[in-house]
């Protein structure tokens, strides 16, 4: 059963760790909304995600790392582009979209060719990938098509006890990631969020905004 704890971060964190271990969700906060993850290597997880959100399977879900040497575990072929934007803005609300790695469940690609990683500038899921020994599932933690969650409280009146645990770690920022799709030969900005596309053009002059 999902519950807001009255326990310190660290004890959440462990907590978390340990639901996630054992093939349950748990929600948290991030550097831009409250996430819902999953472990990448436990299907039944997976599913449930879909499940809890109401999501569409075809939909793939986007994965959060704990650092840029997990980007090789998922991706197949990292273009030069994506190590430079990886290098400059991550940590932090840039996600990258990138030709997926063989190896990485269909679930979780939706059964298409790329796979969505990020690395937030938050220590909780940074904290939960690393004690996972893996990647999770990121994705916002709402029904989908609903607004995303910012606090704690807001996830737990939309999934109520759905999820094994909701870390409260305050009020998100709310703002969301920029996404790059860099899978195809031209780089495309798919969603300009917290990070101006500019920003990122000065590093990769090629980038395009769909």
């Amino acid at each position: 059963m999902a519950s807001k704890l009255l326990l310190s971060i660290q004890q959440q964190v462990e907590r978390g760790v340990s639901v996630l271990k054992d093939g349950g969700i748990v929600a948290f906060p991030t550097d831009t909304v409250y996430g819902l993850g999953a472990g990448i290597g436990i299907a039944r997880a997976v599913e449930r995600i879909y499940q809890v959100k109401k999501r569409p399977r075809t939909m793939p879900l986007p994965l959060l790392l704990s650092d840029i040497s997990q980007i090789d575990q998922v991706a197949g072929s990292v273009p030069k582009a994506a190590w430079l934007l990886a290098d400059r803005f991550l940590p932090g609300a840039l996600t990258l979209v990138l030709a997926r790695s063989p190896s990485l469940p269909e679930t979780i690609t939706g059964g298409g060719k790329t796979v969505a990683v990020r690395i937030p500038a938050h220590p909780i899921p940074i904290a939960l990938a690393r004690g996972l020994g893996t990647p999770i599932v990121g994705t916002s933690a709402n029904l989908s098509g609903q607004p995303s969650a910012l606090t704690a409280d807001q996830v737990s009146a939309q999934l109520g006890d759905k999820v094994e645990l909701i870390i409260d770690g305050g009020r998100c920022p709310g703002r969301e990631s920029t996404i790059v799709d860099l899978s195809g030969e031209t780089p495309v900005i798919l969603r300009e969020g917290a990070i101006p596309g500019e920003e990122l053009q000065k590093l990769c002059p090629d980038l395009i905004l769909k």
